[in-house]
């Protein structure tokens, strides 16, 4: 289980963008559709191969008849980083050892890239939306291979949780960049940008 990247949600495209752009200092790339779940995106790529996601329900998009990913369709107030993804090399196995509310795989596209994620019947990851959505991508393509390099390299990642030792211990990432904390259920994450240290949350 390897951290594959962040995303921000906003109740508006426009507005989510927005926090990313006014809190690292640089643009974002157009991404896509999400035509499963109604959504679309923004890109940033980072160091690392990992990279930002700026997400909100796409208002031009039908309306799918069960939940949206990443809780979107409980969404409200201002736009903050909302969710981590780990990606896995095999998603029905890593499944078979977490517990049902992880959700169940869903193949998922966006032009010629190609996924499978684990997304929960209610659109709501466990810990609060705090654990990591976990993904599979298949195929030859990875977003960050075709995002233009921001200067931007993530620092630390830091998901506060009353439960924050039950929620680290359930996990098997291996990567010193994420750190649990007690604390309020949400995301904190630190950079290196071309203009010094910034934070986003």
């Amino acid at each position: 289980m390897e951290l594959d990247h962040l995303a921000v949600a906003g109740t508006t495209l426009e507005e989510a963008s927005a926090l990313i752009e006014e809190a690292l200092g640089v643009a974002l790339q157009p991404g896509g559709n999400h035509a499963h779940f109604g959504t679309h995106n923004n890109l940033l790529g980072l160091a690392d191969g990992l990279y930002l996601e700026a997400i909100s329900i796409d208002p031009a998009a039908p309306k799918p008849i069960y939940p949206r990913w990443f809780d979107l369709d409980a969404f409200t107030g201002p736009s903050r980083l909302n969710n981590w993804i780990c990606r896995v090399d095999d998603l029905s196995l890593a499944l078979s050892t977490r517990p049902d509310t992880v959700g169940t795989p869903v193949d998922l596209s966006r032009g010629d890239l190609r996924w499978r994620m684990a997304v929960p019947q209610s659109g709501r990851l466990p810990y609060d939306n705090m654990h990591p959505a976990l993904i599979q991508w298949q195929g030859p393509y990875h977003p960050a291979t075709k995002l233009t390099q921001s200067g931007c390299t993530l620092r630390r990642l830091v998901v506060a949780h009353p439960m924050a030792g039950e929620l680290q211990d359930g996990l098997a990432i291996v990567d010193a960049r994420v750190v649990f904390e007690p604390g309020s259920p949400a995301l904190m994450a630190e950079f290196d940008t071309p203009h010094g240290p910034r934070v986003l949350q």
